[in-house]
């Protein structure tokens, strides 16, 4: 049975700068991460706007935030495959496919919660411009 060891806020403090690292490696390798970035800011700018409920802003924060995480666990995965894997095998190319359609999961996730929370509230919008 391993021991614990005491707490230790320097170790701490490098373990957060190897996890903001990983962040900095998907956003440099990882293309379609600035894709969610500008859906994210339009989705919360159309939050402000709209003034949407605590709720509907915590179903926003979710689902963007499942988006980010799923990207980064993809980018983990690919390049991890890539790593144990140089050559081509099925199995490495099957595993690749499924984490990017997880990633394609949770966007459409998220676009359903975009389209529940924000539809009725654009439809409000402009029937109130026409009038």
């Amino acid at each position: 049975m391993k021991i614990h060891e005491p707490f230790n806020v320097v170790k701490r403090a490098k373990s957060l700068t190897h996890a903001l690292r990983g962040i900095a490696v998907v956003f440099q390798t990882t293309p379609n991460i600035w894709v969610h970035c500008m859906v994210a800011v339009v989705a919360i700018l159309l939050g402000i706007f709209f003034n949407v409920s605590t709720t509907e802003w915590l179903f926003l924060i979710i689902s963007i935030g499942a988006v980010f995480v799923l990207e980064a666990v993809n980018s983990a995965i690919e390049i991890d495959i890539d790593l144990t894997s140089p050559n081509y095998h099925p199995f490495a190319k099957d595993t690749k496919d499924v984490a990017a359609g997880a990633v394609l999961l949770m966007g459409i996730t998220s676009w359903i919660v975009g389209i529940v929370i924000f539809a009725p509230k654009i439809y409000t919008f402009f029937t109130t411009l026409a009038l």
